[in-house]
């Protein structure tokens, strides 16, 4: 499965969904403007799109709500390690209260990993940010000798999904 993603206004993105509704295609936006995600086995109709390859999906995209994307820079040589600890991680996170859906998202032309989560609002991320289980899949890494795996800091991206 394959997960391509493209920036726009929200109004051509809109027609953009409308014109393929075949597709499985998800309309947000966020503070930066609109973001379409489209989820596919074959190819996207976007002309530029950023490309992924997905690792694990748990749930369906599109309920109304809010997505948070985990951007992860990661080494050329870290990006198995990354991905062996997202294949081994406790998956607590699908048993939240208010969780919808998860997507970890291997990058197919860049180096940043995304792990999107979908969450029915935005009081169900905080309790689930606040809650023993992130503090254990997010608390402070173990001691690893080598080089860091990660090429850059992370940061959070926010969406919102309408009805």
């Amino acid at each position: 499965m394959n997960l391509y993603m493209t920036a726009g206004t929200y109004d051509f993105l809109e027609r953009l969904a409308e014109k393929h509704s075949g597709e499985n295609m998800v309309l947000m936006t966020g503070e930066d403007g609109a973001l379409l995600v489209h989820e596919t086995e074959g190819k996207t109709v976007f002309a530029s799109p950023r490309k992924y390859e997905v690792l694990e999906s748990v749930g369906e995209l599109g309920n109304p709500g809010m997505v948070v994307m985990n951007n992860i820079p990661v080494t050329e040589e870290g990006k198995p390690v990354f991905e062996y600890r997202f294949k081994n991680r406790a998956g607590k996170i699908e048993s939240s209260p208010g969780f919808q859906a998860i997507r970890v998202l291997r990058p197919i032309k860049s180096n940043t990993y995304v792990i999107l989560t979908a969450w029915a609002d935005e009081a169900a991320f905080e309790n689930w940010k606040n809650s023993n289980s992130f503090g254990k899949s997010h608390g402070a890494p173990k001691e690893e000798s080598g080089p860091s795996i990660f090429s850059g800091k992370s940061y959070i991206t926010k969406y919102y999904i309408s009805e």
